[in-house]
């Protein structure tokens, strides 16, 4: 089965870093769905404006292939999930990995608003800029919502957020700070990295911000255009 893109994705964020692990944990980040031409009829989503969250079906289309194991093949059992510290393994298919046979992931996104073209408007997205959009449908709770289930490893993991603590003066014009506060306090360094001295750089809505992590805070240093 051959399948492309129906949409391409308008994200803050112009590169993998930093881009929050679970669509929804940075709820205030803005994105946008715009339609590929073949696609851009506004009688496609009439109705849409009922639903509060629709499912995103994408591609993670910044995925670097991977070297083959040691028996040639390409599929990858298992994988290393942030939230076990990444030093434990799981079977991809226990997981949440963007490592996949099939490079196909899934979101649930809240729907901010419909525009003209057409165009949809989404908060908490955890998709980089210019991602392949293969589908939307809408989320819908007496089928998607099971608020009882277990999670697997994930219940015995829980995760708090960190603190956040900006430079003094006057922040830059244009930069969205709820949304990088809720970014930041995600804790983007890899699982693996606890060197309180070293500095991380991150694009972010145009911006490259550079942060360190000491003791469960975020110290965020600069915070510069990219103009």
């Amino acid at each position: 089965m051959e399948i492309k893109p129906i949409a391409f994705f308008k994200s803050p964020f112009a590169e993998k870093f930093g881009i929050p692990r679970q669509a929804g944990l940075s709820p205030s980040v803005k994105g946008s769905i715009v339609f590929e031409p073949e696609y851009r009829n506004q009688e496609a989503v009439r109705g849409l404006e009922g639903f509060d969250y629709i499912w995103l079906i994408w591609g993670f289309s910044a995925n670097k292939p991977r070297t083959a194991p040691a028996d040639k093949t390409r599929f990858q059992s298992t994988v290393r999930p942030p939230r076990l510290g990444g030093n434990e393994r799981v079977g991809v298919f226990a997981s949440r990995s963007p490592f996949r046979p099939n490079s196909l992931g899934l979101s649930a996104v809240k729907v901010e608003s419909i525009g003209e073209g057409p165009v949809i408007h989404v908060l908490g997205a955890d998709l980089m800029d210019g991602t392949p959009i293969y589908d939307i449908k809408p989320y819908v709770t007496y089928a998607d919502s099971h608020p009882d289930a277990r999670s697997g490893f994930v219940d015995g993991n829980r995760w708090e957020p960190l603190e956040v603590v900006f430079p003094e003066g006057p922040l830059p014009e244009g930069l969205d700070i709820d949304a990088l506060r809720e970014v930041l306090a995600q804790d983007p360094r890899p699982r693996y990295q606890e060197d309180p001295e070293k500095v991380y750089g991150m694009d972010f809505g145009g911006f490259q911000v550079h942060f360190r992590v000491e003791e469960g805070i975020v110290h965020v240093l600069s915070i510069e255009s990219n103009l």
